[in-house]
């Protein structure tokens, strides 16, 4: 996945290839892959987190088949913040910027919006580390609280860090 650039410029077409020779052309066509590498890779975290949010429902069920009725409201907070970072994720721009559009962004914030995009797919692996955590807690029936909070945790880190690519795109920072 840390090659997905590479690899998207590498399958372009022969026809791309001429117009790549093209003064300024290439630039955009870099810049397009670059778009594309973007979109791929959000989608791919929003996926990701998607299927770890589902398993959310399975670990409420071992809760509350152990009397954790109050463990709900702290598992719906938690599953909310997920729920709205996977969203802002799947629905984000695509880190372009046409030529009317208001906010500009050039091949420097290109690079700065595909860390974030990376930083997003190492958040995935942690979500994932999370409900292992939480699973193994509600099997256990001990840590729960800690795993929840924890979890919770992680969801804010995540959407700020997200908010932080939004004002890349807005050349805010």
């Amino acid at each position: 996945m840390d090659d997905l650039y590479s690899r998207i410029v590498g399958q372009r077409g022969k026809v791309e290839d001429l117009m790549a020779r093209l003064p300024g052309f290439g630039g955009y066509m870099e810049m397009n892959a670059r778009r594309q590498a973007d979109r791929m890779i959000r989608e791919n975290v929003a996926r990701q987190l998607q299927q770890q949010l589902n398993r959310l429902s399975e670990i409420e069920k071992t809760l509350l088949d152990a009397g954790g009725l109050s463990y709900m409201s702290k598992t719906r907070s938690a599953k909310t913040k997920l729920q709205t970072l996977i969203d802002r994720i799947a629905t984000d721009t695509p880190g372009y910027a046409g030529f009317f559009d208001a906010f500009k962004v050039g091949s420097e914030d290109l690079e700065v919006i595909y860390a974030f995009d990376q930083a997003m797919l190492r958040y995935a692996d942690q979500f994932k580390e999370q409900f292992d955590a939480l699973q193994a807690a509600a099997d256990q029936g001990e840590g729960v609280d800690e795993a929840i909070r924890g979890l919770d945790a992680l969801t804010v880190e995540a959407n700020e860090a997200y908010g932080l690519r939004e004002n890349v795109l807005k050349g805010i920072e």
